[in-house]
């Protein structure tokens, strides 16, 4: 089978559900933030300092969480399609939020704004931070233009939540892996 189909030359895509959509809609505007997402947090991981065996299986399953997102994105609401779907487990949030204390408590206080940067793992991180709140961004602006069901019994319900932690998670993440390095955060002097 070809990489290439040609279906895609004249601006349209087809969904996981089956249906052809504008690439320009909202639902893959979300999914593509998504899957950019799990582009840079492969790049944090290319950059992670030797020993950091924990941190790379964590992003590994986040990279895996992201997926599943992803998977839910591309699926119209209540197709067939999504019977093939995993749903996210809101435990994974908690374990994203267990990560963040672990790592919270091992850095030091902060009590200044500070600039992206350090050790090109933390600056990666980031960057990968940034693509998160921006994913999140777009996933809202999904769910409210298409009016997507979001309630506690939906499958849909964590994906908001989910991003939103991974972006604290990456925040304090790049702390620590400068913080690993002996490498002070660079505090913004306003």
């Amino acid at each position: 089978m070809k990489l290439y189909t040609g279906t895609g030359d004249r601006g349209k895509t087809s969904l996981f559900s089956g249906e052809r959509v504008k690439k320009s809609i909202d639902r893959i505007e979300a999914y593509g933030e998504v899957d950019e997402l799990n582009s840079v947090i492969g790049a944090v991981i290319s950059f992670l300092p030797a020993g950091s065996r924990d941190v790379k299986r964590e992003l590994l399953l986040i990279q895996s969480h992201l997926l599943h997102v992803g998977a839910w994105l591309a699926t119209t609401d209540g197709s067939h399609a999504q019977q093939q779907l995993k749903t996210l487990d809101p435990g994974e949030i908690v374990n994203v939020e267990t990560a963040i204390d672990r790592m919270q408590g091992r850095v030091p206080k902060l009590s200044n704004f500070i600039l992206p940067g350090g050790h090109p793992s933390a600056a990666m991180a980031h960057v990968a931070r940034t693509v998160c709140r921006r994913a999140e961004r777009r996933v809202i602006t999904l769910i409210h233009q298409e009016k997507l069901q979001v309630g506690d019994d939906h499958p849909n319900a964590h994906i908001i939540t989910f991003l939103n932690r991974l972006s604290d998670y990456l925040f304090i993440l790049a702390r620590y892996l400068n913080h690993s390095e002996s490498i002070d955060d660079a505090l913004w002097s306003g």
